[in-house]
């Protein structure tokens, strides 16, 4: 759920060019702090990745006529929303895993659901977001 939120927050921030600053400084801000804490070079090396195409799409839209940076906060938003849904299902719902959150949750949780309904109560959560953060862009964007 947490996903589906940041992935609110970055479509949400996307509208306008200050607020895709904004989130774009705090990814990268983000993206160094875990280049620094990642106890492996696949970690680091896709934390370097997204440094260089965030500062080339960041140099991009101040020097040049290509004003990409909003696009390109809008696509991180997304997907992180997407992925969310798609992961909540698919490690939820679809395989039932007895190590999951959701079967973790409901083993001390006193509602009847078990681990699968959970994952469909949380994956609805998701997609809640998903939807509130588009229709909440075209309301800013009106």
């Amino acid at each position: 759920l947490g996903s589906s939120f940041w992935g609110m927050a970055l479509i949400l921030a996307s509208t306008n060019l200050l607020t895709a600053r904004i989130a774009a400084g705090c990814f990268l801000l983000a993206l160094v702090v875990v280049l620094f804490y990642a106890k492996n070079w696949t970690l680091r090396g896709l934390s370097i990745g997204f440094i260089i195409f965030l500062a080339l799409i960041w140099f991009l839209q101040e020097r040049t006529t290509v004003h990409i940076l909003c696009y390109a906060i809008l696509f991180i938003g997304v997907m992180n929303s997407l992925f969310s849904v798609y992961d909540i299902y698919d490690y939820l719902i679809s395989r039932g895993v007895n190590s999951s959150d959701a079967e973790k949750f409901a083993e001390i949780c006193p509602c009847p659901c078990n681990g699968v309904g959970w994952g469909f109560i949380w994956g609805m959560i998701s997609f809640i977001f998903l939807r509130a953060s588009v229709y909440l862009g075209l309301l800013i964007l009106a």
